[in-house]
């Protein structure tokens, strides 16, 4: 039997984007794809090129795949877990994070050292926790660090299409004099910073910090090296995309151009001083992470700050891509 990777959620933000990346490598021709929805099923769409339907979610789409990638809602995730599929499940929802079995993963930042264990569900390390790591496993392996903070700001594509399809509404009605829409942030995001949502919203800004914050921790102690920085988490009126603020304290001074020597790596774009600072816009669909606007703190000798950008989905979807590629 042909090995299978079995795609729940395709039709979703996420979904979409684990689509493209597995077509654009062999493993396209080996996914299975599901629809997270009732109402998608049958849905006619495509991946890598060739035609493909979104099968219903049910015990016989999932339970034989070799590996089982969860990307539509948590409750498409927990059904498709209670078929007890056979195969590695990698989950984008982390519906599955609770179970004791579950490794936090994020292949960007794991070394040739690293042991694979598939005894239980994969978790894709927050798309946000892997960016932070990528930059502080590269910089410290080159200039030691002695701290760090790092001000993180969410684009609303991280609630999904509900949640970019509010803050479209949400400016549309502004601009009309209209009261806007406040299911998913439970606020006026529109034209505005938020430092928490409303106190009825989904999904708590607190919530989506201590994940961040547990993932991150996680992949920085397999590393030995890099300290945990301070995080924050800012809601930022952007449809797509992370942008990040670091301040960063080095054992030792360098220079600008020394730390734009260490990241120069394939996994980032720097972005010097005579080219544009990176911005959300700029790295949407872009592998890796755009890094630049170096510059000394004039109040402490040894530190600098750095702003760097993300393509959040993309990011997500690499990591799900890299770790399905260990079972098929």
């Amino acid at each position: 039997m042909a090995e299978t990777i079995a795609l729940v959620g395709g039709e979703t933000l996420l979904g979409r984007e684990v689509r493209e990346v597995l077509g654009e490598t062999a493993l396209g021709q080996h996914v299975r794809l599901v629809a997270a929805a009732d109402e998608e099923t049958g849905t006619l769409t495509e991946i890598g090129g060739s035609a493909a339907f979104l099968a219903k979610l049910e015990p016989d789409a999932v339970e034989d795949a070799d590996a089982l990638i969860l990307a539509g809602s948590v409750e498409s995730s927990r059904i498709a877990l209670e078929a007890n599929p056979q195969g590695l499940i990698i989950d984008l929802t982390y519906a599955a994070e609770e179970n004791p079995d579950a490794r936090i993963r994020a292949p960007q930042v794991e070394g040739a050292d690293y042991e694979l264990d598939h005894t239980g569900p994969q978790i894709v390390a927050h798309p946000a926790a892997t960016a932070i790591a990528m930059v502080l496993q590269r910089l410290n392996g080159n200039y030691p660090i002695a701290r760090a903070i790092v001000h993180i700001f969410e684009p609303a594509s991280e609630r999904g299409a509900t949640g970019i399809d509010e803050l479209q509404q949400q400016t549309v009605n502004l601009l009309s004099f209209q009261p806007v829409p406040k299911k998913v942030f439970d606020a006026q995001l529109a034209y505005a910073l938020l430092a928490q949502l409303g106190p009825e919203a989904p999904v708590p800004l607190t919530d989506v910090e201590d994940r961040i914050e547990r993932h991150l921790a996680t992949l920085l102690e397999r590393m030995e090296g890099p300290p945990m920085p301070s995080l924050r988490l800012i809601q930022a009126p952007v449809f797509h995309g992370y942008t990040f603020s670091f301040w960063i304290e080095f054992e030792d001074a360098p220079a600008v151009a020394d730390l734009e020597d260490a990241m120069s790596h394939d996994s980032f774009d720097v972005r010097t001083a005579d080219l544009e600072p990176p911005n959300n816009v700029a790295v949407a669909g872009q592998s890796g992470i755009a890094v630049g606007a170096i510059a000394p703190d004039r109040n402490k000798g040894n530190a600098f700050w750095m702003w760097a950008a993300a393509d959040n989905l993309r990011l997500a979807a690499e990591s799900a891509a890299l770790i399905a590629g260990e079972a098929v």
